[in-house]
């Protein structure tokens, strides 16, 4: 294998491993500082609003009719 491409390929790597470290370290900064911490509980209420969702489509009479019928 040609030199280059090894010497390409590493910096690459160790390129990638960096950038997602400081990645990382900048998301954990933003929830030490407590700036991430409004983002989260605005996510963690949008997730448990799409639950309610899915829980009434899924405990629906016609939807567990259909699921019945479809196994059969």
């Amino acid at each position: 294998m040609d030199m280059g491409v090894v010497i390409i390929a590493v910096v690459a790597i160790i390129g990638g491993i960096g950038y997602d470290a400081l990645k990382m370290r900048y998301k954990y900064q933003q929830l030490a500082s407590g700036k991430g911490v409004d983002k989260l509980e605005q996510e963690i209420a949008e997730l448990k609003q799409r639950i309610a969702t899915l829980e009434s489509i899924v405990t629906d009479k016609p939807y567990q009719l259909k699921q019945q019928i479809n196994q059969l």
